[in-house]
């Protein structure tokens, strides 16, 4: 394991990143998120996943202040930016479309940087707090996030804990390209799910929960993703958390492969369509424009506050929350 550093944020803080390395898999994490920047699979030439040089492109503002991120203490929208929780109203940072909050608003876990808590050559442990109101959310809360390599596996492990009842939905908000190229044209994506969430124009879900028999969210039978494809909506896995579970795996065009399990219930998946068509900076002197990699985001369902048939996002005292997710990787 190597500790070294990546540079300092504006305010003067600094951030280490971390290289994790058993041979098969090189994985560099950082402080600022405890963010997944760089996957490298022995014998390949390329990053596997979307992440930049810069802390200043990592931050507050950044164009990759989500990039392989924690996202949290709630990833993904709440309707509005408010909910109530026992009777009492909470408001939220309105920092997403349509004045929904979107990741934990601009004080989410994703800004902060996290300590690091252990490490040896194949696992760091990081950790970070949330004082009770921050950003709207109740409770005094720590966060966990756990990596370890496992031969050609990364599994991460993600844990909260509160002193008062609050909502915690954490997810990874890694993007994917295996191949290489300008987009992820060309690659595979299979999603074991039979359900997925229509959302409305600011890509919050509608409650309507639809099959996706007929659909172009259906992806049980591995599809090549293109240009028509428009996708930003969380797949249905199950409805409630269960056991590590084989759910998804996208393929590259030279077969380089990752296999995904996770025990959360829901996969959001997003196209990157959205970003500049000049493109901005990445790894090894790439530029990641419109459709550069696809995000895969274990989590809970999203707005679950504004939906009591989602699978429930609340957290008491006394209670752990867990997530366990597993990349695996393999070459064609």
């Amino acid at each position: 394991m190597t500790q070294e550093s990546f540079g300092t944020t504006a305010d003067g803080h600094e951030v280490t990143r971390v290289i994790l390395d058993n041979g098969t898999l090189r994985v560099c994490l950082l402080t600022l998120g405890a963010t997944l920047q760089d996957v490298r699979l022995a014998g390949l030439d390329r990053p596997l996943t979307l992440g930049g040089e810069r802390v200043a492109d990592y931050v507050l503002g950044g164009p990759l202040h989500y990039f392989g991120a924690i996202v949290g203490p709630v990833a993904n929208r709440i309707r509005d930016a408010r909910t109530e929780l026992d009777g009492r109203s909470l408001k939220f940072d309105p920092n997403g479309a349509g004045g929904h909050v979107l990741h934990g608003g601009e004080m989410g876990l994703n800004h902060k940087i996290w300590d690091i808590e252990a490490a040896d050559e194949t696992r760091v442990l990081f950790a970070t707090t949330a004082p009770d109101g921050e950003g709207g959310f109740p409770g005094n809360r720590r966060f966990t996030a756990e990596f370890r390599l496992d031969g050609a596996a990364l599994l991460m492990t993600l844990g909260a804990e509160t002193d008062a009842p609050t909502l915690v939905n954490l997810a990874n908000h890694s993007y994917w390209n295996l191949g290489g190229g300008a987009d992820f044209h060309g690659h595979l994506l299979k999603i074991d799910a039979e359900r997925w969430l229509p959302t409305d124009e600011t890509n919050r879900p509608t409650g309507e929960i639809r099959a996706v028999d007929g659909t172009p969210m259906d992806f049980r039978t591995p599809r090549a993703l293109t240009a028509a494809d428009a996708i930003d909506h969380n797949f249905c896995l199950a409805d409630s958390r269960r056991a590590l579970t084989e759910v998804a795996s996208l393929t590259g065009p030279d077969g380089t492969r990752l296999d995904i399990a996770t025990t959360e219930p829901g996969l959001q998946i997003y196209d990157t369509r959205h970003l500049p068509a000049e493109g901005i900076a990445g790894l090894d002197g790439r530029r990641y424009g419109p459709r550069a990699g696809v995000a895969i985001e274990a989590q809970l369902w999203p707005d679950a506050p504004t939906y009591p048939e989602f699978p429930p996002i609340r957290l008491d005292p006394g209670n752990a929350y867990e997530q366990v997710t597993r990349w695996s990787f393999s070459r064609g």
